[in-house]
């Protein structure tokens, strides 16, 4: 039995990936051998050494540079050409955003009948597109924000749009439709806000959409597929005033703190759980996902489910696993059996 330990990716998240990876290297040894798989931001393959990936240092400041080239020049090449033991190896996903959990690369390990950790190709894809992700868990009677899709190259157009929404809410919530909001992400509140985020999107190579901006406690929620699917105790993100829970509050600890359990009612937090199952059966969602909703006056808000959430040492997951009393190597040992079975039914 080999795991390899997939990481790195063209998004621009990839530096969370590398930090996943040392996190789950270390715990992944203990259970079964590993090989590093990274790649690169040009889609090439590289095979660092076990040392080298946990040699490096400032994970979420540096880029990780393999010393060795790449062995192969896309992951195709390298699913193809490499020593991949289809009835013995499993790919953990260690990816976050881009290609990695939008189920590309999912629908090409699919292809090969290789075993991997994480959502199938059709649920990443669901999920990494904010606006059909919000139909599917609407039509399970999920409240959601109102949101709009923004125009492209015409920042006319986007800021008549902007000015449509925040005339309606007051504040708006200006992201990406596809991938995480750690980046692109924009909290419109004046005029000239708005300005600026049309003059964003109209630049922009991807599609953005606006959301109303709903007031009240943010919570995300693991959800873990193991015998049964349940949803981990909440984490509650708390910001200081005027800071929004981009990169810098996620992975550099500037302006935000997050509290896990959450310190809301224990009714509130029973709503939001079971918000994040019913997104995750909405979606079809496998093995574990974490779902980020709002508590606004009349309850829980989902806002978007990531199905390749971080498992760096301070992510979500891992907080919440121990407040349940769940160990990692227990998380983790569930994942690639399942991952394992999935494959084996074909």
């Amino acid at each position: 039995m080999t795991i390899a330990i997939l990481f790195g990716g063209t998004s621009p998240e990839r530096r969370v990936s590398v930090a996943s990876a040392q996190h789950m290297l270390d715990l992944l040894v203990q259970i079964e051998p590993c090989t590093p798989w990274f790649e690169g931001p040009d889609g090439a393959i590289s095979f660092p050494s076990e040392e080298e990936l946990r040699a490096h240092q400032r994970v979420f400041e540096t880029d990780f540079l393999p010393r060795a080239p790449p062995a192969f020049p896309s992951l195709a090449a390298a699913l193809d050409g490499a020593s991949v033991d289809a009835g013995a190896s499993v790919f953990f996903l260690a990816l976050h955003g881009g290609t990695g959990e939008d189920g590309t690369v999912q629908k090409q390990l699919e292809a090969r009948a290789l075993a991997f950790t994480g959502s199938g190709s059709l649920a990443s894809a669901r999920a990494f597109d904010k606006t059909v992700a919000k139909q599917l868990v609407r039509d399970r009677g999920v409240r959601t924000a109102e949101a709009i899709v923004l125009p492209q190259n015409d920042v006319g157009r986007a800021r008549r749009a902007l000015d449509g929404l925040m005339a309606l809410h007051g504040r708006i919530v200006v992201k990406p439709v596809a991938g995480g909001s750690s980046f692109g992400l924009y909290h419109v509140l004046t005029a000239e806000d708005a300005a600026r985020a049309a003059e964003a999107v109209a630049r922009a190579d991807e599609i953005y959409l606006a959301e109303e901006f709903i007031d009240g406690p943010e919570l995300t929620i693991g959800v873990v597929e193991n015998g049964g699917v349940r949803a981990l105790p909440a984490t509650e993100v708390r910001l200081d005033p005027g800071r929004a829970f981009d990169f810098e509050g996620k992975y550099l600890g500037k302006g935000s703190i997050e509290l896990t359990p959450a310190q809301v009612p224990d009714e509130v937090a029973r709503g939001a759980q079971a918000l994040a199952i019913a997104a995750h059966e909405a979606l079809g969602c496998e093995g574990y996902t974490r779902t980020d909703l709002i508590v606004g006056k009349r309850g829980p808000v989902f806002l978007e489910i990531n199905t390749l959430p971080g498992l760096t040492r301070a992510s979500f997951i891992p907080q919440q696993l121990t407040a349940e009393g769940t160990s990692m190597l227990s998380f983790l040992s569930g994942q690639l059996g399942l991952a394992r079975k999935r494959a084996a039914r074909g």
